[in-house]
């Protein structure tokens, strides 16, 4: 493709997104295809010949949209929110069209340096102190997974350089009940064994971890012969955004000398509110930390920042050089290869280095209070609603609710959850997701859809009422 084709292709996919973006809320929320029903509308065999652009965007239209859950929906309120902002958007086409080669500081300078600036500027904005030195991953599963092999080598020694894990006692990592899949697969992945990963027990009334449990298990592995590696605390965590106590946690990490690493994924972006940082209070306790702005803060996939405060241990543990990415730079500059696990990077800074300066942080900070207002007039509306009930705190834009028909317990109320969750999906109006919390079933409302305001959260409300009604109604 020629730079003329590519600018004539490139004017009409854009005119093609700007106008998806404009009919989302005219669309259905969840994707409207049976399994396998993609991958039937596409030819088994790969174009043999050159196809018209054309045909590539209708079949965007025809294929890909009816294949999609719209995440970038107003009436999107399911998982976490996973904003991809147009101004972060023209970021990544930057990013893409320069084509970077991230393998060290010589193969391109401006992505580097963009980084260090980025991510300095989004540690400032979060009010953490200067002590912390950070990078983009593409997700904070890769951030913890990289948290655990640091951990595990200063606990050890550096023992990588010489027998692995067999030159030291069992090494244990320790998470809440509710902590991400990630921190599990994580320990998996760093070796550790998961027998060797312990969920501590959690405050039945908010879900936070509790540290006199986190303690009582550190004690007692010490006793067994065995040596405590890592904590991985939870700000935000995936079912209810409770609230791991980081300064008690912490406490613990340092009576035994052990890693604590901050999973704050989605919650992150609340910490660009001065009001919100009491959430975390503690965190300068920690060792290492990640969060997300492709979440709530609205940057597109794939964008984690991961802040450490101890970077020349990060470096020695992840450190490659091999000799043909020398250069008379060593030394003076950053190696960014040396602070994750790929050695090849993408420019992802722009994609925040756009958004911040297109959108600005006073109207990032202005959404997100406007989300937190919006959660705050639907817990309202549940708690004053008959039947209705919350099951956790909402200390952010993510509420955990039930409907409880009288005289329905144990399995038919989480049958009922489950149901009326499934009937407003299956409408395509709304999309919500049910977790299991403790022992019951809720239906998670995360709030924080770049497009969301008001009205679409009242009508969302009016929608699970009538759902779960109606569910109500066809059970008896």
């Amino acid at each position: 493709m020629t730079p003329e084709a590519f600018r004539a292709a490139g004017h009409a996919l854009v005119d093609w997104i700007a106008d998806y973006r404009a009919s989302l809320d005219a669309r259905p929320v969840r994707a409207q295809v049976e399994p396998g029903e993609v991958r039937a509308a596409l030819p088994a065999q790969p174009p043999a010949e050159v196809e018209p652009f054309a045909a590539i965007l209708a079949d965007l239209d025809r294929v890909v949209v009816p294949g999609m859950t719209l995440v970038q929906h107003p009436m999107h309120f399911g998982w976490f929110p996973s904003n991809a902002s147009l101004e972060s958007v023209l970021g990544d086409l930057a990013s893409s069209g320069l084509g970077g080669l991230g393998i060290s500081w010589e193969s391109c300078p401006a992505l580097t340096e963009v980084e260090e600036v980025v991510v300095d500027w989004l540690r400032q904005l979060t009010g953490l102190s200067d002590a912390w030195s950070g990078t983009i991953h593409d997700t904070a599963s890769t951030s913890t997974l990289t948290a655990l092999i640091a951990a595990r080598e200063r606990a050890t020694n550096y023992g990588q350089t010489r027998a692995g894990l067999c030159a030291s006692a069992p090494l244990t990592v320790y998470t809440s009940e509710q902590a991400h899949s990630s921190v599990k697969k994580g320990a998996l992945l760093a070796g550790y064994g998961l027998e060797h990963l312990h969920a501590i027990a959690c405050d039945p009334a908010t879900g936070a971890m509790l540290p006199d449990a986190l303690r009582a298990q550190l004690t007692a592995d010490v006793a067994a012969g065995c040596t405590p590696c890592a904590i991985v605390a939870t700000t935000g965590t995936t079912a209810s955004t409770a609230m791991d106590p980081l300064d008690e946690i912490a406490a613990v990490a340092r009576e035994h000398g052990v890693w604590l690493h901050v999973d704050a994924a989605m919650a992150g972006s609340a910490m660009l509110l001065p009001e919100c940082r009491e959430l975390w209070e503690g965190v300068e306790g920690a060792d290492s930390l990640s969060w997300n702005p492709h979440k709530w803060l609205g940057t597109i996939l794939d964008c984690a920042l991961f802040y450490v405060r101890d970077p020349e241990h990060l470096v020695r543990v992840m450190s490659t050089n091999p000799s043909y990415l020398r250069s008379s730079a060593d030394g003076q500059v950053t190696q960014y290869r040396d602070w994750g696990i790929p050695l090849g990077r993408r420019f992802r800074a722009l994609k925040l280095w756009f958004q911040l300066r297109l959108e600005g942080v006073e109207a990032i900070q202005a959404r997100l209070r406007r989300d937190l207002a919006n959660a705050q007039w639907l817990k309202s509306q549940v708690e004053a609603a008959p039947g209705w009930e919350l099951a956790a705190p909402v200390p952010l834009q993510t509420l955990c609710v039930r409907h409880r028909p009288p005289g329905l317990e144990g399995e038919a109320l989480d049958e009922h959850t489950r149901a009326w969750a499934e009937r407003l999906n299956r409408s395509g109006a709304a999309f919500l997701t049910p977790a299991r919390l403790g022992s019951s079933w809720v239906v998670r409302v995360s709030i924080g859809v770049l497009g969301t305001e008001r009205e679409h959260v009242e009508r969302l409300w009016g929608l699970m009422q009538a759902a779960a009604g109606e569910q109500a109604g066809d059970r008896a």
